[in-house]
């Protein structure tokens, strides 16, 4: 098996657990916190896009899908065009709603083609190449797909929860 196709079966499965997380549940589920500090399925299925939308964006020098897509307009958030949600409050993350889930997993789906296709594209030694000088050792873009891997199955992990929490909480 190469490298590249080990690293799109990690986005492959971003992409499951993001579809279970989501699928069929109701807005006002996807919008819900458990308490007033923490994150929505919404929230965290939006900044898990977002991240990786940016980050691969850069190591691909291409455009964000958020923007040439239209999914900044039609997600029509109160935050700037280019927030990630990297630092948001709760207050900011509260504010990341979505009218449907449908919404929220077609910026997924988008991003996730658009990573598919680039990943695929990659040699090994592509994966040397150095994306970001401003860590020390410098981030190779090996090391930044893995990053973005992991960092996503962890708050899809958490949107899996959140979705538990909620629908034992409905059930009862």
């Amino acid at each position: 098996m190469k490298a590249t196709d080990v690293i799109a079966d990690g986005f492959g499965r971003i992409r499951e657990v993001v579809h279970e997380a989501v699928d069929g549940l109701p807005v006002e589920l996807l919008d819900a916190r458990v308490d007033p500090g923490a994150n929505s399925i919404t929230w965290l299925v939006w900044h898990l896009t977002r991240i990786q939308d940016d980050h691969l964006a850069a190591a691909a020098v291409r455009e964000q899908v958020w923007q040439t897509g239209g999914w900044a307009d039609r997600f029509g958030l109160p935050l700037p065009a280019a927030s990630t949600g990297y630092g948001h409050s709760a207050r900011q993350a509260g504010t990341v709603r979505v009218d449907s889930g449908e919404l929220l997993l077609g910026y997924f789906d988008a991003v996730h083609e658009q990573t598919l296709d680039f990943v695929r594209g990659l040699t090994a030694a592509d994966l040397d190449r150095v994306v970001d000088e401003g860590w020390d050792p410098p981030v190779t873009l090996g090391v930044r797909l893995v990053s973005v891997i992991a960092d996503d199955l962890q708050h899809a992990g958490q949107a899996a929860y959140v979705r538990g929490v909620l629908e034992r909480g409905r059930d009862s």
